[in-house]
């Protein structure tokens, strides 16, 4: 998928999708559009198939856009880089998306039964945890994603769990501010966290996604493809093994603020979750499955970027759909060998 020509809404790209299926069976994708002024909305668009492989896409219009207020600041707006799992045990596809505000990105929720309308629950909130000395609700965060099944807690019992990516750095919003680190982290990159929401409470309300506790770290940086930092990407698949959880990792040099990168590489790997305690890495790949090679992942607003968002599986074969240098969309066959 690429911006379609003479299109406002996608006049700066078409990325990151999230993905899922209605009612009927059938594929669609999500795809966050960039409108002039890096404003962001979120549209459907039908997969279209070709003996089995998605070759490209009918757009069925925007779905969900800034607005709210949280979801709008003065010089930028936006509902980016959408994640949704579809949860059989609600009935719901769970939409977790960047809410960029008056204050920066911050994470939000909302939920759908066709992927058509959609019901915002809101801005996430984060429990106080004395442990950690901190109010992760301070702090800008991306790349959140809901377990598609409840997962055991840290106290055992059965949880909704999102994973998420906490930034540390506050000097974005008060000069000189820096760093705040939560108690017994000394590593300022940022890395890959789970927290988590009662199942009994979220059966009786579906509100109460929002309201998210008992904050763990899981994962940070460890090789050379990711050593400026990781989040997560589509939602964990189980497999024999435990959860399945493919990530981007980041190298290269970072600039300060928001404005598009140009000096970073991304690439995907990908790292096993115990399926007993979720926050619990049982192993990773210490080389990428995926970096940038073609044309189109190495050009684009932000070159050399493939950004993992989605997988779906068509025919027994799973296919992962990813953001191409901030720019297009592209898909890869995911195989599993041995």
């Amino acid at each position: 998928m690429a911006p379609l020509p003479g299109d406002p809404n996608e006049a700066e790209g078409v990325l990151n999708p999230a993905s899922g299926r209605t009612p009927d069976g059938r594929l669609y994708l999500l795809p966050r559009l960039v409108a002039e002024g890096n404003v962001s909305r979120v549209g459907l668009a039908k997969v279209m198939l070709d003996d089995g492989v998605p070759t490209g896409v009918l757009r069925r219009g925007i779905v969900f856009a800034p607005d709210a207020g949280f979801e709008r600041g003065t010089s930028n707006a936006g509902v980016e880089d959408p994640r949704v799992t579809w949860v059989p045990s609600l009935g719901l596809h769970l939409m977790t998306y960047v809410a960029y505000g008056p204050l920066g990105p911050r994470l939000a929720l909302a939920v759908s039964e066709d992927l058509s309308t959609w019901l915002r629950l809101g801005p996430v909130h984060f429990e106080y945890q004395p442990d950690l000395d901190i109010d992760l609700n301070l702090f800008p965060n991306k790349d959140a994603v809901f377990f598609p099944e409840p997962v055991p807690g840290p106290d055992g019992e059965l949880a909704y769990a999102m994973l998420h990516r906490p930034m540390w750095d506050l000097g974005w919003i008060r000069d000189g501010e820096g760093t705040h680190l939560p108690a017994g982290v000394t590593d300022d990159r940022p890395g890959i966290w789970i927290s988590y929401a009662p199942a009994a409470l979220v059966e009786r309300d579906v509100a109460a996604l929002t309201h998210q506790a008992r904050h763990r770290l899981v994962a940070m940086s460890e090789y050379p493809f990711e050593e400026l930092k990781i989040g997560a990407g589509p939602a964990p698949i189980r497999v024999d093994e435990g959860w399945l959880l493919i990530h981007h990792g980041v190298s290269g040099a970072m600039a300060e603020g928001w404005e598009p990168q140009q000096r970073v590489n991304y690439a995907a790997g990908a790292m096993l979750l115990d399926p007993a305690d979720p926050a619990r890495v049982l192993a990773r790949t210490p080389e990428p499955l995926m970096s940038p090679e073609t044309a189109d992942e190495r050009e684009g607003l932000v070159p050399n970027v493939v950004f993992p968002t989605a997988i779906e599986e068509v025919d027994g074969v799973r296919y992962v759909f990813y953001g191409m240098a901030d720019s297009k969309i592209g898909v890869a066959r995911l195989d599993r060998l041995g």
